[in-house]
């Protein structure tokens, strides 16, 4: 299954999450660009975040951060510098 742009618009909001403090949410405010409204409340109702405009992440969205945090820093990666198993 290909990143739909709905997808790609719900990684885009989980990474402006910072790992580094759990006291330390998100809020999405109404004049914010339609897609990442739209995006936060999707991720809030798969359960990922505690408010619909954003809030905190919770167990499951502290998880898909990370992943996605992972994954854009590979494909962010240089090839050169990517070794192979």
């Amino acid at each position: 299954m290909p990143f739909t742009p709905d997808l790609v618009d719900e990684l885009n909001t989980l990474v402006f999450f910072d790992l580094g403090s759990t006291q330390q949410g998100i809020k999405i405010h109404k004049t914010a660009n339609p897609a990442i409204i739209a995006a936060t409340r999707r991720l809030h109702a798969k359960g990922l975040l505690t408010l619909v405009d954003g809030g905190y992440l919770t167990s499951l969205g502290r998880d898909a951060v990370e992943h996605a945090q992972a994954v854009l820093t590979i494909l962010s990666s240089n090839p050169s510098t990517i070794t192979e198993p």
